[in-house]
């Protein structure tokens, strides 16, 4: 029986809610049932519900169900920050929502092409990979088949893909501008050919092979068989803690990004229009992602969420709980930056990372310098273990 202990937060009872589809947890204090959680309970100032959105997404019998239903995703994640959630809950709670979409529409789709659910895996990459979704993000995703790769099968696979993606991008998930879509010829490939790119990316290392690995390292199974996938992560954990040359150039090449740190210790902004800005993402939450992707390669960490990636470091390479509980800290607070702005529509000339310091209260602007220098001593701690 599931259950939450006395000791689990108020977010962590919304993730079993939506993973679970059912109304009511019990609270254990060891082994004693203390209290019954109901969603109701949870969420009782809340329009929207998440067992609502949940089991709609579930029930949905058709794309236009669908997408009304990802218009609420959106609502609720809103809400959700007005409550005070915070970016580690929240980029889980939208990346699992995210994550019912896509499984409904693979469903309708498969059955429509006459697609068994279990001769393949669909594959989330880059951020939903990561479970760490923000409002504002394109598609990244894969098929893996089984079976052998002729013509006739990856034309099956393809077309079937294909409406996957112009279904997505319905429901508010833009295609992919560099085609890391399911419906490209090139990613729509069976458990062995996936297998040979992925040691071939490893082995090679040029630099479209680092930003491969960059990318779909990081996968995560949606839908379909996970037993396909097993191979591929067998060999992320095996072949590349082995080869330094392969990491020292992940590393080099995550190097080029730089924190907007002064040598002074200010904020190295980009001055338009007379405005200081920042894109949170390019010269912040990107860097942490980068820098956790290597050191976890390098330790066989099996993890491909960033926070549980930069724990995970931290204890393997025998750090202080404190000094990568803010590494943590640090990703997490300009994670929630960049939900804010996303949510509310504040882009700025259509980047949805940018912020203008002159937008941050005093207390903000400290913790946004002291999250991006927390961000530059990680990368240079990076810098000394794999950039010389």
């Amino acid at each position: 029986m599931k259950s939450l202990t006395i000791r689990d937060s108020a977010q962590d009872a919304a993730l079993m809610f939506l993973q679970l589809g059912i109304g009511h947890i019990p609270v254990m204090d060891g082994s004693e049932v203390v209290n019954i959680l109901s969603e109701r309970d949870l969420f009782a100032m809340q329009r929207l519900s998440l067992k609502h959105i949940s089991m709609a997404i579930r029930s949905a019998p058709d794309l236009a169900s669908v997408a009304l239903c990802a218009k609420d995703i959106r609502r609720f994640a809103k809400n959700l920050i007005g409550q005070g959630v915070q970016a580690k809950q929240l980029t889980r709670l939208i990346s699992d929502l995210n994550d019912l979409v896509c499984d409904r529409l693979i469903e309708l789709y498969a059955h429509q092409h006459h697609i068994d659910m279990k001769s393949f895996a669909w594959i989330a990459l880059g951020s939903e990979g990561r479970s760490e979704q923000t409002i504002a993000t394109d598609q990244d995703n894969a098929p893996v088949f089984a079976g052998e790769a002729s013509d006739a099968v990856r034309d099956k696979y393809l077309a079937f893909a294909l409406d996957v993606n112009k279904a997505l991008d319905v429901c508010g998930y833009p295609l992919c501008k560099g085609n890391v879509m399911a419906s490209n010829p090139k990613i729509c490939l069976s458990e062995a050919e996936w297998n040979r790119k992925f040691a071939h990316w490893i082995d090679e290392g040029s630099g479209e092979n680092l930003l491969n690995a960059s990318i779909y390292f990081d996968f995560r199974r949606v839908a379909g068989n996970p037993d396909l996938l097993l191979k591929m992560k067998e060999i992320i954990l095996t072949h590349a803690p082995r080869n330094l040359r392969f990491l020292k150039q992940l590393a080099d090449n995550s190097l080029r990004m730089k924190v907007p740190i002064t040598w002074h210790g200010g904020l190295d902004t980009i001055k338009l229009d007379g405005k200081q800005r920042i894109d949170l993402k390019k010269h912040g939450t990107a860097i942490l992602v980068d820098a956790a992707r290597i050191y976890a390669l390098a330790n066989a960490i099996p993890e491909t969420n960033t926070r549980e990636r930069l724990i995970a470091v931290g204890q393997a390479l025998k750090v202080p709980e404190a000094e990568y509980m803010s590494w943590v800290t640090a990703f997490e607070y300009l994670q929630m930056l960049r939900l804010s702005i996303q949510i509310d529509g504040h882009e700025i000339d259509g980047n949805p990372n940018a912020i203008e310091l002159n937008s941050l209260n005093n207390i903000d602007r400290r913790i946004l310098k002291e999250s991006l220098s927390v961000t530059r001593n990680f990368q240079q701690r990076l810098e000394r273990a794999f950039g010389q």
